[in-house]
């Protein structure tokens, strides 16, 4: 696998894709979402920072996973919150 330029996007061998298209938190809330983004360490779908509630960025702030990638179809893309590094795969 290529340098990503970030440890924590080096780590991921193996990317995480999502059990359901819908957002856990805003499921629970009754709340709407703009994008999803699926959790790479623990596995969990949740709201982009476009979405009213943030959910993705809260979880990775709160229990410290660091990257994202996102759930949307046809985009290939993974993002490490700690480091503001993106790449494809």
């Amino acid at each position: 696998m290529p340098d990503r330029g970030c440890p924590h996007l080096n780590a991921i061998t193996k990317v995480r894709l999502p059990a359901r298209l819908e957002c856990a938190e805003c499921v629970k809330i009754g709340a709407q979402w703009v994008h999803l983004r699926t959790c790479q360490e623990c596995g969990v779908t949740l709201c982009c920072d476009s979405s009213p509630h943030q959910h993705a960025s809260q979880h990775a702030r709160l229990v410290r996973h660091p990257v994202i990638a996102s759930a949307q179809p046809g985009e290939r893309w993974l993002y490490c919150y700690p480091h503001d590094s993106s790449c494809e795969y």
